[in-house]
């Protein structure tokens, strides 16, 4: 045997007592981007139709509910006010909050309809 060469059984230890290479991990898995858009997409139509849709809904009512105040209808305005239409412009209308107290508000203040087709006293 040559100095230069090593016993077999060297060998043998050496290559069993290293340690053995760990598997590389597993590439994830990647989406194809249809695939994540197809959820997104049906998360946004939910949200429409439990909260968008609805909201233009009363919107629309409100604003024909607004269209068909006519005088002598008794309303409450977003600032608490309540009185009886006296007069109907395009914008605004004029309302009496007591005996002889007119303010003007625009129509959009309306809130609520409390009393509706009731003639105005004069």
């Amino acid at each position: 045997m040559n100095e230069t060469q090593a016993p077999a059984a060297t060998t043998t230890v050496a290559t069993t007592t290293q340690p053995a290479e760990a598997p590389a991990p597993a590439a994830p898995q990647q989406q194809s981007g249809f695939g994540m858009l197809v959820p997104m997409l049906l998360i946004l139509a939910i949200f429409y139709f439990m909260m968008i849709r609805p909201q233009q809904r009363r919107e629309k009512e409100r604003r024909k509910m607004i269209e068909n105040l006519r005088a002598g209808a008794k309303v409450v305005f977003a600032g608490g006010f309540i009185g009886t239409i006296v007069e109907a412009t395009e914008k605004t209308f004029r309302i009496e909050t007591a005996p002889g107290n007119v303010v003007e508000v625009l129509r959009s203040a309306v809130s609520n309809v409390v009393e509706a087709d009731k003639p105005a006293a004069k």
